[in-house]
């Protein structure tokens, strides 16, 4: 079977369609985030590249993939130190995550272009990668068949493809199946993925593990998180603190409901919820639910919570770690309602005790591998009573608190090493 060097031409031509609503829809979340309104240039392959050593071409689309990807990033400027890297995103959160992690100025960060045939020649003539890396789901038709076609290797890494993903994908097969078969390599986290990726149509298709599980937990943050939890328990009786992270829309209201419910259970110690929506365009909003529902709010860019403070919201980014390290429960954001789930990986790796809800789909190995371990409590009908009852148990039991502890722990480091098994793959299939 010939390769195409393109995408069909009724994708090309949705795509074409689609870009003016792309482009407005740029301009509205502008309006919350200036950061869509930054860089649009680039989004149609218009990126400045400066003068320098050869390119190695990551692509992480946000945040969660742009943390998982750190570890790599430093193993490729460790073991290439002739080559630059560069990051590209898809959200101005992704973007600014790697303008805070990395100070090196071999790394250059820019957005990915829309997937249009014009937009992607122009950023692979500009950028001249050695090689194209691909994070997680990123499957994008055309990047993927103009680059074979200009034999740039394209390797998808830590890749997953959940279930239900799959079905989806199957449906369109004649679209699907010879961009798989044009990357070079996939380093797939499970079996399970891998094993759906060749079914679709994928080639040199291996098991890396998850890249997630490599991570490396900020020292600095660890101790800023630390330091809120003296500040805070000097203040009075010393009080539990659960973490309520990378929440979406929807969740909050039953996480507020669960704090009512979990105070009524301890009324003597005033609990304090530490609220970290997923997205900072909510922040404010969240902040008016909270005040609505009479519940006494202090905001993380304003000011530590004191005694009477019911709700701290966590309305910063890039502090994860230390919101972790502060508090003694975490339930895990995007599982609570059906979004999917999101990295549980950096709470346990902080050796803080999780509590997940049923929808996991998109870290479903990790999530199950955390519940079998006891590094998670997972609900199977959250509900603000079945959380805070979850919640109570953890707190008021200190001998299952630390067992959770310690099973975060041996759950992390019994996973990790994908770094270097991906660093072994684009050895072998890249050339940088």
């Amino acid at each position: 079977m010939t390769m195409p060097s393109a995408a069909p031409w009724f994708y090309r031509a949705l795509l074409t369609l689609i870009v003016p609503l792309a482009l407005l829809r740029l301009w509205w979340r502008g309006r919350k985030q200036p950061g869509y309104r930054q860089h649009i240039a680039e989004r149609f392959g218009f990126i400045k590249i400066p003068p320098g050593g050869p390119i190695i071409w990551l692509h992480a689309v946000s945040v969660g993939e742009t943390r998982a990807a750190e570890p790599l990033v430093l193993a490729l400027l460790e073991n290439y130190p002739d080559h630059r890297v560069l990051l590209t995103h898809m959200t101005p959160t992704g973007r600014a995550t790697s303008t805070a992690l990395y100070q090196d100025p071999r790394v250059l960060i820019g957005y990915v272009p829309y997937d249009l045939t014009g937009a992607v020649d122009r950023f692979l003539a500009r950028v001249q990668p050695r090689m194209g890396l691909l994070m997680e789901t990123e499957i994008w038709p055309n990047l993927i068949l103009r680059a074979r076609a200009q034999q740039v290797p394209m390797l998808l890494i830590n890749a997953r493809m959940s279930a239900r993903s799959g079905r989806r994908y199957a449906h369109f097969d004649r679209l699907i199946r010879p961009v798989l078969s044009a990357l070079t390599a996939v380093g797939a986290q499970t079996p399970e993925d891998a094993e759906r990726l060749s079914t679709l149509g994928a080639v040199s298709v291996s098991v890396t593990g998850n890249l997630k599980f490599d991570v490396r937990i900020d020292a600095a943050l660890q101790t800023l998180g630390n330091t809120w939890r003296r500040e805070i328990m000097t203040q009075e009786t010393p009080r539990p603190i659960w973490l309520a992270a990378s929440t979406r829309d929807g969740e909050e209201v039953l996480i507020l409901a669960a704090h009512r419910a979990l105070c009524a259970l301890l009324p003597d110690q005033h609990p304090l919820l530490v609220l970290v929506p997923r997205h900072p365009q909510r922040f404010n909003d969240i902040a008016n639910l909270v005040t609505r529902e009479g519940l006494t709010l202090a905001r993380r860019n304003e000011a530590l919570p004191d005694g009477e403070t019911d709700v701290w919201l966590g309305d910063s980014m890039g502090e994860m770690v230390a919101y972790y390290s502060l508090a003694d429960v975490a339930v895990i954001g995007g599982t609570l309602l059906p979004f999917g789930g999101q990295n549980l990986i950096e709470a346990a790796a902080c050796g803080t005790p999780l509590i997940i809800g049923p929808h996991t789909y998109n870290f479903s190995a990790a999530a199950s591998a955390a519940e079998q371990s006891g590094a998670a409590l997972r609900l199977a009908e959250p509900s603000p009573e079945t959380l805070a009852a979850a919640l109570h148990a953890l707190i008021v039991n200190p001998t299952q608190h630390q067992a959770a502890k310690v099973a975060a722990a041996r759950f992390v480091s019994a996973a990790t090493g994908a770094t270097d098994k991906l660093l072994a793959l684009i050895a072998r299939y890249g050339r940088p």
